[in-house]
């Protein structure tokens, strides 16, 4: 079975099992998909200087959530971090940290926001500082046929491969409206102006018909005074640039620093992670395994927290393939592939002749992820793990839903997990 074309332009290409789809559709209702951070928390301090606070949120991205708590607070967003980035629909239980007080931060009052414990650390948290998440995720409108049956069928197939194929989930990209990518692509190659207009203008058929006559309306006009009085008040990134570069005509640099600089390297992030999708689409298509190295697999070892170390690589050759093999069986070390960076880390043999095929494509150079203009968002590049393995994984039956229940590490997406169960339409993640 073929995946639908939103995934395909964004490299995830195949499915890793071929048992049939269940279809259904998650998100029906916010509550329908509830993630849970496991992260490492920073030690209660009396004293210290920040306010440490797990917070569930309805309904809320985590960019646009601290912006709001920075508002309540008074604070510059720059003095809230947190572990890990959330997408809008459902519920999420995230770890944060404030410089501010436990008092100020117990005292937050915002719609469908809850501060479930905060306390006083000296120690702030970083993007990163994750070990993974918990899922629970209703699918509804599954079938028909023998649903218990399909879904045990897909979970034997993925017990035989060792895992799930670890693709970048299409909200990595945008399933509404996807051109995180495109924007990512313009900043790389120094189209400071596209990558500004890839994001403020590109209507989708999926936006509501306010949003795409704004985005038509500014692609077609460049009048970046009128678009502040008719783009929606929402669209409060958007708004953002639009204000910006209204105020500083052809200022593209300046406007594109209005973005938290994680969103901003997000964009970059996605388009090394569409390169990184193509790969491994190309590896499960010539039927290689993902959890068995092969010679010239870059295996990653595991760090102190025992996940998948980026920083350090090991080769498989002859001599030590018996040994990365054991590794990897055992989960002490996984296949990577690569997220291309200014710092290359191709593999070799097969691997490597699908990585550089792939960059090649793209016509691209590892020079292209050192932005001299906007040196922020360079990229070294890393290696990623090609297979993770859901833990706690179970499947229980409602009257209208069946319930889904595992963890993954950090960077492991629930929707490349679903999508082998599902095999549906995009929108339906």
């Amino acid at each position: 079975m073929e995946p639908p074309a939103a995934e395909r332009g964004v490299g995830m290409e195949v499915y890793l099992t071929s048992s049939p789809g269940i279809g259904g559709k998650m998100r029906v209702y916010p509550e329908d998909f509830v993630v849970e951070e496991l992260s490492l928390p920073p030690e209660r301090e009396e004293g210290g200087m920040y306010t440490a606070a797990r917070i569930r949120a309805r309904n809320w991205e985590t960019n646009r959530l601290v912006r709001e708590l920075s508002r309540a607070l008074g604070i510059s967003r720059t003095r809230i971090a947190f572990a890990g980035t959330k997408d809008k629909r459902g519920v999420k239980v995230q770890l944060f940290t404030f410089r501010d007080s436990p008092d100020r931060v117990a005292a937050i009052h915002l719609d469908d926001v809850e501060i479930l414990e905060c306390y006083p650390t000296r120690k702030g948290v970083e993007l990163g500082h994750l070990l993974g998440n918990r899922f629970e995720i209703r699918l509804r409108g599954a079938g028909p046929g023998e649903l218990e049956s399909q879904i045990a069928a897909v979970t034997a197939e993925l017990a035989k491969a060792g895992g799930m194929p670890n693709f970048f989930g299409i909200q990595r990209f945008g399933a509404v409206r996807p051109v995180t990518h495109t924007v990512g692509k313009r900043l790389i190659r120094g189209d400071f102006e596209g990558a500004v207009m890839a994001y403020l203008g590109s209507p989708a058929a999926l936006e509501n018909g306010e949003v795409q006559l704004a985005r038509s309306r500014l692609d077609r006009e460049r009048d970046f005074h009128a678009a502040e009085s008719y783009f929606p008040a929402h669209l409060s990134f958007e708004r953002s640039l639009i204000h910006h570069i209204a105020s500083n005509p052809g200022d593209w640099i300046g406007a594109l620093r209005r973005f938290p600089l994680n969103l901003l390297m997000m964009f970059v992030h996605a388009y090394q992670s569409l390169l990184f999708n193509r790969a491994l689409s190309r590896r499960i298509s010539e039927g290689l395994p993902l959890n068995e190295p092969l010679v010239g697999d870059v295996i990653l070892p595991l760090d102190d927290h025992a996940r998948p170390d980026h920083d350090h690589y090991i080769l498989v050759e002859e001599h030590n393939r018996s040994r990365a093999a054991e590794k990897v069986k055992s989960g002490r070390a996984f296949v990577s592939g690569l997220l291309f960076g200014s710092d290359l880390a191709y593999a070799e043999g097969r691997m490597g002749e699908l990585e550089r095929a792939v960059v090649e494509e793209e016509g691209l150079a590892r020079r292209d992820f050192f932005v001299t203009d906007l040196p922020e968002v360079s990229s070294k590049g890393t290696r990623r793990e090609l297979m993770v393995a859901p833990g706690d994984f179970s499947v229980a039956q409602e009257k209208d839903a069946a319930v889904f229940k595992f963890t993954l590490p950090r960077g492991g997406y629930a929707t490349a997990l679903m999508r082998e169960y599902m095999k549906g339409e995009v929108l339906d993640y």
